[in-house]
């Protein structure tokens, strides 16, 4: 199997030697070369090329790099600089780094940073300047938020995989607090308008004689207080897409408006006669019941009807409890990230959260994870710490909590009879075995498995086989398998 290769351009003899090895020690090969030959460095590592990182020291880094991307059409330029130098880089010079990495670095850093370059090719996603880099990292983001391993959470994944390249309208409903704005901005960071803007706007805290001002904007003089013209949100959201938060809440009157926009896709601003024509994805999200809502005539059928494409519900906390010490824990590590501080919880503790009702859904978590950050910084919680709320739940006995998903390869459970003994073990041919094919074909026969099963997923998928992305990524490419 070849390893991904790195192509290393440091002056800095010390500090390439000591990069080199550990570079190799992370499964990668290493090509050492001189800022005049770089031709010949790339060549050397061929298709397994996957970065090329070079020393702050370098003389003329900017046509240095230039060079590099001129000569690489995939491969991202990263700056490896030492820690004390505080000198900051010229914008062009910055501007054309996929990243820079301070030398010396953690493990954790480096992995990340190479779990990024290694997903981006993959993917099929050439993330060589900076802000292709933004983009990439936000729209990872939004969709690693969506943490849990619930077949509901899974389900929303799907949709949104299924929904996100097409422009359809969609309407996200769920109680409060349940992450609706997080599909809506998922949807959007995985769509081809995801390098436009996403523009929201909360329909319910906004009053409605404003509404119309906020969606639609106004011209100067269009009525008392409006000194200038000012933009609505339809043209902020130009290209890109207009997040409607709370339409449940939106005014009779203004969904008449907006439903003639969604038609015809033109609008005037207030105080004007000129018509303006939108092109804007439309995301809406509501906790109300609308079919409800449209009995009680407070929203308009028509309009449910047009905003009612392509449907995704976000479950309620309580529906999704087995996801609960994964979201813990992801709020957590979100916590420390932003130096917000820091708390652990004890499995009793966990159980005891796993059993409350969550009215407020995920944001009360959050907050009650916020609070016990607060209350005992660094420490560890148990069961008796939590709030008086939780104290009438019961800790179940020999309690252990599992954040990640189970899994029993298929040769285990054919080996195995239905009373659950085992019915023996492989049974060794006479004329022998080759095991190093057999041990092949079985490992790419469960990793097809796996990624079958989380329909093509890496991340997912390596989860199911409790091995690294980066790991999984190599031996799809050893077996020439496809997602």
């Amino acid at each position: 199997m070849a390893w991904p290769c790195i192509v290393l351009i440091d002056d800095n003899q010390t500090r390439a030697l000591q990069f080199k090895a550990v570079l190799e020690f992370m499964e990668h090969r290493v090509e050492m070369a001189l800022p005049t030959a770089i031709t010949e460095g790339i060549e050397r590592c061929g298709d397994d090329l996957i970065a090329v990182f070079i020393g702050d020291s370098i003389d003329k880094q900017a046509s240095l790099i230039k060079s590099v991307l001129e000569k690489t059409e995939r491969a991202p330029v990263i700056l490896l600089k030492n820690k004390d130098v505080a000198a900051a880089l010229p914008t062009a010079v910055e501007d054309m780094l996929f990243q820079q990495l301070v030398w010396p670095t953690t493990h954790a850093a480096l992995k990340k940073l190479l779990d990024e370059i290694l997903a981006s090719i993959y993917n099929g996603q050439i993330l060589r300047h900076a802000l292709d880099r933004r983009v990439y990292e936000r729209r990872l983001s939004s969709k690693q938020r969506l943490k849990g391993n619930s077949k509901a959470i899974i389900e929303v994944c799907k949709l949104i995989d299924q929904v996100a390249e097409s422009d359809a309208t969609v309407l996200i409903l769920g109680e409060s607090g349940t992450g609706k704005e997080v599909v809506a901005r998922a949807v959007h960071d995985w769509s081809l308008r995801s390098n436009q803007p996403f523009v929201p706007i909360n329909c319910g805290a906004i009053p409605g004689e404003l509404l119309e001002s906020e969606l639609f904007g106004h011209e100067k003089g269009a009525f008392t207080g409006a000194l200038s013209t000012r933009q609505g949100r339809f043209e902020l959201a130009e290209g890109g897409t207009l997040f409607l938060d709370e339409i449940g809440d939106m005014p009779m009157a203004m969904q008449v408006k907006l439903l003639r926009v969604l038609q015809e896709r033109t609008f005037e601003r207030v105080g004007s006669n000129k018509t303006m024509h939108c092109n804007v994805r439309i995301i809406a999200a509501t906790h109300r019941k609308l079919d409800d809502e449209i009995k009680e005539n407070r929203f308009r059928e028509d309009l449910f009807y047009r905003l009612n494409v392509f449907p995704i519900e976000m479950p309620a906390l309580r529906d999704r409890a087995e996801d609960i010490p994964l979201l813990a824990k992801d709020l957590i590590q979100r916590m420390a990230s932003e130096n917000r501080g820091s708390v652990r919880l004890t499995d009793a503790a966990i159980a005891l959260l796993m059993q409350h009702q969550w009215p407020g859904n995920v944001r009360e978590l959050a907050n009650l994870i916020e609070r016990l950050a607060i209350i005992k910084p660094n420490g560890l919680v148990d069961a008796e710490d939590l709030p008086e709320k939780f104290q009438h739940y019961v800790v179940p006995e020999n309690i252990k909590i599992v954040t990640e998903d189970s899994f029993e390869p298929e040769s285990v459970r054919r080996n195995t009879d239905p009373g659950g003994s085992s019915s023996g073990v492989f049974q060794l041919p006479k004329q022998g075995i080759d095991l190093k094919e057999y041990l092949s074909d079985m490992e790419s026969d469960l990793i097809r498995q796996a990624l079958e099963e989380c329909n093509g997923v890496v991340a997912h998928a390596a989860k199911r086989l409790k091995m690294q992305r980066t790991t999984l990524v190599e031996k799809l490419r050893k077996y020439d398998l496809q997602r």
